[in-house]
């Protein structure tokens, strides 16, 4: 009798780490969630990544976006075995800022609180100005047939 149970364990051990590894492959195709919100000196981005520490997180503003990568370990509990990892350790994200976005780079920050929280924040160009766009001017070729050679 003790031989069945083992194999259920085993059964139901094998099971709860696939699920838990298929749950953790969902968690790192799903963009990670954000706030953009926006003042009238900077735009500030906010994440919810729990669980990662400053050295696993990489920003980088490309293009008029904002782009995050986390890469998380798992830490390891003496006397404790993995059940179910159902925590995605890459995850991702990125924040479209508006079009109309003029924004200074160079001074960006990023601050990660205790709880998980990455707040990003990217200061507005007040240098920045409005350019007018005008029709192209085309060049019209007047040349009178009568005073051709």
């Amino acid at each position: 009798m003790t031989g069945i149970r083992e194999i259920g364990e085993s059964v139901a051990n094998t099971v709860l780490e696939r699920v838990g590894r298929g749950m953790s492959r969902v968690q790192e195709r799903k963009p990670l969630p954000y706030d953009l919100l926006e003042s009238d000196d900077a735009y500030l981005v906010v994440f919810d990544a729990p669980g990662i520490q400053r050295s696993d997180v990489q920003v980088r503003f490309l293009d008029g976006q904002v782009q995050v990568r986390i890469d998380r370990f798992r830490e390891f509990y003496e006397g404790f075995e993995m059940r179910f990892p159902g925590r995605g350790l890459s995850l991702d994200g990125e924040v479209t800022l508006p079009d109309d976005a003029a924004v200074n780079a160079d001074g960006a920050s990023a601050t990660l609180a205790d709880n998980g929280t990455l707040r990003i924040r990217i200061p507005k160009d007040d240098r920045a100005t409005d350019v007018e766009v005008r029709d192209e001017e085309v060049e019209s070729d007047d040349t009178d047939d009568a005073d051709a050679p």
